[in-house]
């Protein structure tokens, strides 16, 4: 047993190939998926030469293009909105309630989405818009 080990010479050099090939599959299935889970509802901002805002911990109120209204993701009609909105308010403890809403939305419907708003005891409404591109 001795004069084996004395001819089998020390490799101290460690295979990475495996882990690479690894690491650049969790890269691919990352790269996939990471698009997916950005969640909300998918709507046409309006474009304002404004300071974009980011709500980190807010309330985000969307109306789509159809007309209807989504606190966060949960989808509502005006009525329900109406009847919900200062009950959720109330369990809120954020920062501001943001209000996006579909470039395509009639004007009536954003004012009587900020007058439940109001109504509720929200004084601050941050309404977001995307940026306008430079020429």
């Amino acid at each position: 047993m001795r004069r084996r080990r004395r001819e089998m010479p020390l490799n101290a050099e460690i295979n990475v190939v495996s882990l690479i090939d690894v690491m650049l599959l969790l890269l691919v299935i990352f790269m996939i998926t990471a698009p997916m889970m950005q969640g909300g509802v998918d709507v046409a901002l309006p474009k304002a030469e404004a300071k974009p805002l980011d709500p980190k911990s807010g309330m985000v109120v969307t109306i789509d293009k159809s007309g209807a209204v989504y606190v966060d993701e949960t989808r509502m009609t005006l009525s329900e909105f109406r009847s919900a909105f200062r009950s959720l308010a109330a369990k809120r403890t954020s920062d501001g309630v943001y209000l996006r809403g579909d470039a395509g939305v009639p004007y009536g419907i954003v004012t009587q989405v900020i007058a439940i708003m109001r109504a509720a005891g929200v004084g601050d409404v941050g309404l977001m818009t995307d940026p306008e591109q430079s020429p």
